[in-house]
């Protein structure tokens, strides 16, 4: 059983800058595919970006190209989030997930995860 722990979360202001963090336990990091999802109250959980299990794929929702970068430390069996230049409708619960046998096409669907964090609360005031 793999479990994921995120933190990292709190409230800034737009166009500062978070870092989240998301541990892995019971897995080694290396084994899965990584990704982090956002969700606001009433709406779908969506995609935020990805990584596939070897690392050789990253892929990002097209509102934070260039903003957010996902980073994998295989030695801490962590997985990074560094979100830049955070706007108002980056505000979300952010969780993180595991995925045992994703394939590159399934890597922004949600679906395909095995397991997820409970999430933690980003806050972007303007």
């Amino acid at each position: 059983q793999v479990q994921l722990v995120e933190s990292g979360g709190g409230l800034v202001q737009v166009g500062d800058s978070l870092r989240l963090s998301c541990a892995v336990s019971g897995r080694t990091l290396s084994g899965h595919a990584m990704a982090w999802f956002r969700q606001v109250p009433g709406k779908e959980r969506e995609f935020v970006a990805a990584v596939s299990r070897t690392g050789g794929y990253t892929y990002y929702r097209d509102s934070v190209k260039g903003r957010f970068t996902f980073s994998k430390d295989n030695a801490k069996n962590t997985v990074f989030l560094q979100m830049n230049n955070l706007k108002s409708e980056d505000t979300a619960v952010y969780y993180c997930a595991a995925g045992r046998s994703v394939i590159t096409s399934a890597l922004r669907d949600r679906a395909a995860y095995d397991f997820w964090g409970q999430g933690t609360q980003v806050t972007v005031s303007s």
